[in-house]
């Protein structure tokens, strides 16, 4: 679902609603997305990436000598 922020601010009481049934709303401003409501769920989600990410062959630097 999508809704303008103007259309959020008049009619906020409705859209917390809408998250509750499992609904994601995003609020846009001028065309562009501002934010988005979503539903919470009983899924733990990390404050912050608990892995490493991208591929195995990271690049190591080190400091010193310098080769080319």
């Amino acid at each position: 679902m999508e809704t303008t922020a103007r259309d959020f601010t008049r009619n906020a009481s409705k859209y917390p609603a809408a998250a509750e049934r499992g609904e994601r709303i995003t609020v846009t401003r001028n065309g562009r997305p501002v934010a988005v409501l979503s539903p919470v769920t009983e899924e733990s989600v990390p404050d912050h990436p608990a892995d490493p990410m991208g591929d195995d062959d990271i690049p190591v630097f080190h400091s010193g000598s310098r080769t080319c």
